[in-house]
Parts: C-alpha cells; sequence; structure tokens
C-alpha cells in the first residue's frame, strides 16, 4: 500500500492510515530517517496506539530518592505510549517496554520510487534482480 509521498513524512512525523488489514490501520513512523509501521491496536486493552505520543526513554542509575540518581532520557523519538495507560514502546519493532513478552504487530515499510510503501508481510516484498530488496528504508 502506498502511503504517501516520502518528502511528505519527515524526520519526527507519523502518518496514520486506515483502514489497513482491518478496522485499526497502522501509524507509519520516520524516525531519524527510518520507517516504521505498526498496527494501531495497543495489545494490552486496544486502544489506539499510534495516536500517542512519541518521547524517548527516561533511565536512571538510581531510584530519583538518592544522591546518586541521574536521569538521562535515552532512545529520543524511538518510543510510543499509549494514550490510555500510558504503555511504551519501541517503534522499531513493537517491543513493549511495560511487559517485553508483549509486542505490537509491525509491518515492513520499504522508499520505493520516492514514495512510502507499507506491506502487509516480509514475503510481500518485492526483489530486485539478483535477489536484493526494493527500496531503501
Amino acid at each position: 500500500m502506498v502511503v504517501c509521498p516520502e518528502a511528505e513524512l519527515p524526520a519526527g512525523s507519523r502518518r496514520l492510515v486506515v483502514p489497513f488489514r482491518g478496522r485499526a490501520g497502522i501509524g507509519v513512523f520516520n524516525v531519524n530517517g527510518r520507517y516504521h509501521a505498526l498496527r494501531n491496536l495497543c495489545p494490552h486493552k486496544l486502544g489506539p496506539l499510534c495516536t500517542g505520543r512519541v518521547s524517548g526513554r527516561v533511565v536512571a542509575a538510581a531510584p530519583p530518592s538518592t544522591d546518586a540518581s541521574e536521569i538521562e532520557v535515552v532512545q529520543k523519538g524511538e518510543i510510543l505510549i499509549c494514550p490510555w495507560h500510558l504503555w511504551e514502546f519501541e517503534i522499531s519493532n513493537g517491543r513493549c517496554l511495560v511487559d517485553p513478552r508483549v509486542r505490537v504487530k509491525t509491518y515492513p515499510v520499504r522508499i520505493e520510487d520516492g514514495f512510502v510503501v507499507v506491506y502487509a508481510r516480509q514475503s510481500d516484498l518485492p526483489t530486485q534482480p539478483g535477489g536484493a530488496l526494493a527500496g531503501t528504508a
């Protein structure tokens, strides 16, 4: 499915596509020049995941109540937070940071002829002569 011209999805932006293989749709994200597509359905309570806030992950070496505490934000722009219950997911692979056993479905994304294209399955990706994957994302 062609989502949009590549120029319409600059780094740090997203595009919601509804429907895409069901009513929930997908969210297509440009994270630092890499494109990712996630199902717009949080596996926790089926909330509209891809409408959530994009942020980073807060980490600390010690609890905030101690003098040794240093809070750092890592993975800036790479974490998607569900708007319903604040569960966090890595946009690049759908892994849940609240419960690592949980994942949101991801879809392959490629840039083809200047357009962002999402495929339903990895096996649907076209190949170029010699077996190389089409696109750059």
